[in-house]
């Protein structure tokens, strides 16, 4: 008895350092149409080792991309051209940053950090659908973990080994 007690307890705890030991977001769900402050949280390296770079690529549809600097780490802004131009307040935009990189840093295996983006959540993503923002973390002798992977219909992320971050989007809101 003491036995089976013992390894549920090893097995809840194990499962549940897997389901919070991934890149995910902090804000799970944000209307289309509006500003989201994207903040994905970094629990623990690669393998025991310091995370010293974290890549976001921006899915099509997130546009004025603004990324917040962090002490100690070079901040990268890759832009290139939309897949068609969105609305923007007024503003046609047809370009803009796709993939943030903050290098450099280190932050060690048994640390936490979170890399903050704000965005904008154009009104051309549908809501009721989850929009997934795949993440790279680089840790020193080529050691990567690629949080990247996509639910595919019929999945969740829970389904995944290393799942990329989503944010569930609502309908937009009223007024502005």
């Amino acid at each position: 008895m003491l036995r089976t007690t013992l390894a549920t307890v090893a097995a809840l705890a194990l499962g549940t350092s897997a389901a919070f030991a991934h890149v995910s977001l902090q804000l799970k769900d944000a209307p289309v149409g509006s500003t989201y402050r994207a903040i994905f949280q970094v629990p623990h390296g690669c393998e025991g080792k310091p995370t010293n770079l974290v890549r976001v690529q921006i899915p099509e549809g997130v546009i004025a991309v603004k990324p917040q600097p962090k002490a100690g780490w070079t901040l990268e802004k890759i832009k290139g051209t939309y897949a068609k131009s969105y609305d923007y307040y007024g503003t046609p935009t047809g370009e803009g940053v796709k993939e943030v990189v903050w290098s450099g840093g280190n932050l060690g295996d048994d640390e936490y950090d979170e890399f903050v983006l704000r965005v904008y959540l154009t009104k051309d993503l549908k809501a009721g659908e989850t929009l997934h923002f795949p993440v790279v973390q680089e840790c020193p002798d080529g050691v990567a973990e690629r949080w990247i992977e996509i639910p595919a219909e019929g999945q969740s992320d829970d389904d995944l080994e290393l799942p990329a971050p989503g944010v569930k989007l609502l309908e937009a809101a009223s007024g502005h």
